[in-house]
């Protein structure tokens, strides 16, 4: 009881402080610039299998994204006897692999057998029931093809803002600015 309360406390403290040597501990390959946001331990991010899933480089996950190894739904055969006679004992998992410069939003939820390619935005919220494309933006239940990546650089042009470099005193102002006709 003490070594597993130690343990669950490590695992805060590691994801807390490292969120990618956290994930790499579980057994995931990740590459290199990888971003993690707000993952926590326990919460099945990574999935049952998690040194099933691959991330590339560059690839920022954000909040509540899982990655899902396995299937789930081979459970309502699992009361039943399968052709060998064995009963509770049917699974099914696939690999999850991630290209790179991959943008996966908030609350996404990645299915098994899934082959994200480079240069990739998963919309928040999405579902990723099967392959993405490299240059694609995607996003819905089931994620389906929004546009090229391209095509998406060119809708945001006019709303594109530079705050990156400044103070979060000067960000505040700038973007208080640009929005103070929109109340």
């Amino acid at each position: 009881m003490i070594l597993r309360l130690y343990r669950k406390i490590l695992a805060y403290v590691l994801v807390r402080k490292d969120p990618v040597s956290y994930a790499r501990s579980l057994g995931v390959k990740i590459g290199q610039r990888v971003k993690l946001i707000s993952i926590r331990p326990g919460s099945g991010t990574f999935g049952s299998e998690p040194y099933l899933v691959e991330l590339g480089d560059d690839v920022t996950v954000t909040g509540d994204v899982q990655f899902v190894t396995h299937d789930g739904g081979v459970w309502v055969f699992n009361s039943k006897e399968n052709e060998m006679g064995d009963p509770k004992n049917i699974d099914v998992f696939g690999r999850i692999r991630v290209g790179n410069n991959v943008f996966i939003g908030y609350g996404s939820i990645i299915l098994p057998n899934v082959d994200i390619g480079d240069n990739c935005i998963i919309a928040a919220g999405s579902v990723v029931t099967g392959n993405v494309s490299s240059d694609s933006v995607v996003g819905g239940v089931p994620a389906k093809f929004i546009k090229s990546i391209d095509d998406y650089a060119k809708s945001i042009e006019h709303r594109r803002v530079m705050v990156r470099t400044l103070s979060p005193e000067m960000k505040r102002a700038k973007l208080e600015e640009m929005f103070q006709n929109d109340s």
